[in-house]
Formats: structure tokens, C-alpha cells, sequence
């Protein structure tokens, strides 16, 4: 999921999911108890479309209210009340929903979808991104620029494999939260994900000797001992080095 708005840490408002149970948006006047209840729904197997129907009829703030859902398998929905603010409204697929509201027009959602359909060869942060992106681009919200936040779940995604949390990012005050989310994703990339097998570089000979050189310099004693203080520990293997880790390694200075 990822979202942006000109609103104080959006993130800690729109985002729910759980791994193989599905996703949600509450957005407008937000109610936030629709997170747990949707949720709840969806771990009964309701299909999106009616988990909205549900939320919605027992809501009696509905007419300001916005939702969008995504179960596992088949089409996204979504809801716009019909009191939100102009502009407000969206769009579903199969597999995805995307919706906002008090935004400079239809032609916002409209470039989302575009950009997440164009995106299938992307990465699932990076395709997220580029949707939000395409929409700030297109005008986002009329008011103007705040916050954004980047969410996904996945089974044993987390840190060290113990959580389901994949990627949760957030910018709660910036003039370019959307621009400033892509340095973050960067950064996530750098310390979170794996190394490519097929990249990995064998400890031996001269690069052994330029590692043992270089962790020695910076004055570790061993490149596990290094990258641990780097936050680098994630793209540690054995027997070889990752170009990423290389390439921070080479750009490392001694402390005064």
C-alpha cells in the first residue's frame, strides 16, 4: 500500500494488512476502526466488494467516508462516500484499488493506474511508488504536499524473518514526501534485501586481501564486525561479498 496526503503522518492513519488476508485503505473522514473490522472480514474469505458493502452499511458516517480493498485473489474495490470532498473518487482492477479524495481531479487516479499497470516488471515497493508517484506528478492532493508512506506485508518478510512486515516507510513532514519516499525506499533496498546469488563476489585472493585491508583501516576486525555497525549484516554471506557491500565499504572513511 502507499499513500500520500497533506496530513500529519498519514501512515500511522490509512494502512492495514495482513499477510495472505488482504489489505485496506480508510481514507476521508477516516474511521479507523474499519482496519480491524475489514480485516476481520477478510480472514473469513469475504471478497473485497463486500467486505466494503459491509463496512459501509454499518457505518453512520459513510457519506464522508472512503475505503478502498484488496483481498488475495481477484478485484480490488472501493468506496467514495458522496459527501467527501471534491475531487474524490477511484478506480479497481484485478488486484489492486486506488482511490483519493480532495484531489485536483480525476486525471490523479487515472496516471496511478496507468503507472501500476505499466509497472508489473518493477519491484512491489517500487511499483507502489511509482503509482503515488505518477499521481503527485498529476497533481495529487489539491491541498497541497505533507506526508506519504510506504506499506507491504509478506510471510516471514520481516527482520531477521520473524514478522510479516516487508516494508513499512514513512515521511510524516516534508515539502516533498513522494520524492523524499524514494531515498527512503533506496535506503531500504540497501539494508533490507538480499543479495543477488548471481552478483556475489568470492572472498579470495586480491579482493580478500582489499577487505582485510579496508575493515582493518576503519579499525574492525573482521567485515562482519564492520557491516554490523553499518547495518549492512542483512547482505552478509559466506565465503563472498556482495558489490553493494563493496561499494559502501570503498566509500568508508576512518573516524577522526
Amino acid at each position: 500500500m502507499a499513500v500520500a496526503s497533506k496530513f500529519l503522518a498519514v501512515g500511522a492513519v490509512v494502512p492495514a494488512a495482513v499477510s495472505g488476508v488482504g489489505a485496506l485503505a480508510t481514507q476521508a473522514f477516516a474511521n479507523l476502526a474499519f482496519r480491524e473490522q475489514g480485516l476481520a472480514l477478510l480472514r473469513t474469505g469475504t471478497a473485497a466488494a463486500d467486505v466494503i458493502a459491509g463496512l459501509v452499511a454499518a457505518d453512520p458516517g459513510r457519506a464522508q467516508r472512503q475505503v478502498g480493498v484488496v483481498a488475495p485473489t481477484g478485484p480490488g474495490a472501493s468506496y467514495t462516500g458522496p459527501e467527501c470532498f471534491a475531487w474524490a473518487g477511484g478506480v479497481t482492477g484485478d488486484g489492486y484499488a486506488i482511490q483519493g479524495n480532495i484531489l485536483t481531479g480525476p486525471e490523479v487516479v487515472a496516471e496511478m493506474e496507468r503507472a501500476w499497470l505499466a509497472g508489473s516488471a518493477l519491484s512491489l515497493p517500487r511499483r507502489l511508488h511509482a503509482a503515488l508517484a505518477a499521481g503527485d506528478a498529476a497533481g495529487g492532493d489539491s491541498r497541497g504536499r505533507q506526508s506519504a508512506a510506504l506499506y507491504s506485508v509478506r510471510h516471514g518478510a520481516g527482520y531477521g524473518g520473524a514478522t510479516d512486515t516487508e516494508i513499512d516507510l514513512r515521511v510524516d513532514d516534508d515539502p516533498d514526501p513522494v520524492g523524499r519516499m524514494s531515498q527512503l525506499i533506496s535506503l531500504w533496498e540497501l539494508y533490507f534485501t538480499k543479495p543477488d546469488p548471481t552478483t556475489l563476489l568470492p572472498l579470495v585472493d586480491d579482493l580478500a586481501h582489499e577487505v582485510h585491508e579496508r575493515v582493518t583501516a576503519l579499525g574492525y576486525t573482521s567485515l562482519a564486525a564492520w557491516a554490523g555497525v553499518e547495518n549492512l549484516e542483512e547482505r552478509l554471506t559466506d565465503g563472498a561479498v556482495d558489490p553493494l557491500v563493496l561499494e559502501q565499504l570503498r566509500a568508508a572513511k576512518p573516524k577522526p
